[in-house]
């Protein structure tokens, strides 16, 4: 979240003229989780229902010809003397047949989304836009940008030609973020081409105006560049894609607006009903830097136990396989194992044969003491 207290105000020749408190919105946290389990949700709500058409691979008159003829049981076209006459028809898998399971327009193509659940996405996506390294996360050419967020003067929203916009954006030094979006314009693939989405391209700035004076009309064949008001914003437009980080170009209106319309931690917002900024759970997210502090180590008990703590569940092994288990379990399997050690090498050596008689090894009383432990 931006930690700055004040932001400049610029004018059209991006010097700075006065200076604007940070709006509380700006510093609330920020939810990659909400944002792009509310976007999925809200981008399906701009779906147009389609289906084919219910008459589709029917449209022929065709019977079964039944058992008995040495061929599928599917329906055929009657008649003869022509190549359609006898084809199979209606089937899924027949050619000019009708689609498996036809599509219908009741599908559930749009998905209800809770307010409350849309106002958080929506705030976290704004606080998203005034962390620079977000900003420049999401691809946005912006390292000739003074300041982010970038503030304008209001007057800027009586501009009306697009001309007047673009040295307006050369100025700032926002244009590379235009040059950006011209160089990635590129055909797309698929059948969108035909249906009027010939092009695909990057998103560039976003102007967020307080009243319409003209801005609308001058930034809209800027490519790449959308404007919104500040009383409508939309998360479509400040997270495309879901992706935080959004290059938002404010008027000085607009962003004196941000605490009306979404209030601060004190007050609630006065054109939301019954919203109030989210609050952050822990202040610092470093919980490592936390957990590690003096002020938590020097009231910290000291450790109990032993350094290493036993597993609960251990693995169960095979004493016949595995010979620490099984001289754990066994004790004298040690001292026997050693006996057949010593039998083989004494065979190997040409000595007694092997299962010649051997004295038996007195055991210590200590040794039969253990063994015959209760």
């Amino acid at each position: 979240m931006a930690s700055r207290a004040v932001v400049n105000v610029r004018g059209a020749d991006g010097s700075s003229s006065s200076t604007l408190p940070l709006p509380s919105v700006l510093t609330a946290p920020i939810r990659n989780d909400i944002v792009q389990a509310v976007h999925k949700s809200v981008a399906k709500n701009r779906r147009q229902p389609y289906a084919v058409s219910r008459k589709a691979g029917h449209q022929t008159s065709a019977e079964s010809w039944g058992t008995g003829r040495a061929v599928a049981r599917i329906p055929r076209v009657g008649g003869s003397g022509t190549q359609r006459a006898g084809q199979a028809a209606f089937g899924n898998m027949c050619r000019g047949g009708r689609m498996f399971a036809p599509t219908r327009i009741w599908r559930k193509f749009h998905v209800k989304v809770p307010l409350q659940q849309k106002r958080y996405a929506l705030v976290s996506a704004l606080a998203a836009t005034a962390v620079p390294s977000l900003v420049l996360a999401r691809g946005h050419s912006i390292s000739e940008v003074e300041e982010v967020p970038l503030v304008l003067a209001s007057s800027i929203e009586e501009t009306t030609k697009t001309k007047e916009a673009v040295t307006l954006l050369k100025t700032l030094g926002a244009y590379h973020d235009i040059e950006r979006v011209i160089n990635s314009k590129k055909m797309r693939a698929g059948k969108g081409k035909m249906r009027g989405r010939r092009y695909r391209q990057r998103r560039g700035p976003l102007v967020i105006y307080n009243e319409d004076r003209g801005i609308v009309r001058a930034f809209r064949n800027v490519p790449g560049v959308e404007t919104a008001s500040v009383k409508a914003l939309n998360l479509l437009q400040l997270a495309p894609g879901g992706h935080l980080g959004r290059f938002v170009i404010w008027t000085e209106s607009a962003f004196a607006a941000l605490d009306e319309v979404y209030g601060t931690f004190e007050k609630a917002a006065t054109l939301k009903k019954d919203f109030n900024l989210p609050v952050a759970k822990i202040a610092n997210p470093d919980i490592t830097r936390l957990i590690n502090s003096t002020e938590i180590q020097s009231i910290l008990n000291a450790p109990k136990g032993t350094k290493f703590t036993k597993r609960p569940h251990t693995q169960k092994k095979n004493p016949l396989k595995n010979r620490a288990v099984l001289f754990r379990l066994n004790p004298y399997a040690k001292t026997a194992k050693r006996l057949e050690i010593l039998e083989e090498e004494r065979v190997k050596k040409g000595g007694k044969k092997k299962g010649h008689k051997v004295e038996p090894i007195k055991k210590s009383a200590e040794f039969l003491q253990t063994l015959h432990a209760p």
